[in-house]
């Protein structure tokens, strides 16, 4: 299944600037396992220790944030758009 990820400006140095990466994945483990491999540095980033996501990380299926679907084994169509999107604290 191929999707597509857009990554935020503070993490695009791992892809060379590009805003949106394709790579291959079923679900959202997949897809950041493929993104890990095609652009090392991007597991340490998103994921705990624990291999979670981190706590002030939102990923998103098309418009659905997948914490309220089935977390990282949120299924992923082929041809969607999984967004990356880092927390915004404000105050």
């Amino acid at each position: 299944m191929s999707v597509t990820v857009r990554v935020p400006t503070t993490l695009r140095v791992l892809t060379g600037g590009a805003g949106e990466v394709p790579v291959e994945g079923s679900t959202i483990a997949e897809v950041l396992e493929a993104l890990e491999s095609a652009h090392p540095g991007f597991a340490e980033r998103i994921l705990d220790t624990e291999g979670s996501l981190r706590r002030f990380v939102n990923v998103f299926v098309d418009d659905e944030d997948v914490r309220f679907l089935e977390g990282l084994a949120t299924p992923v169509p082929d041809g969607a758009t999984v967004s990356i999107v880092p927390a915004v604290a404000g105050g």
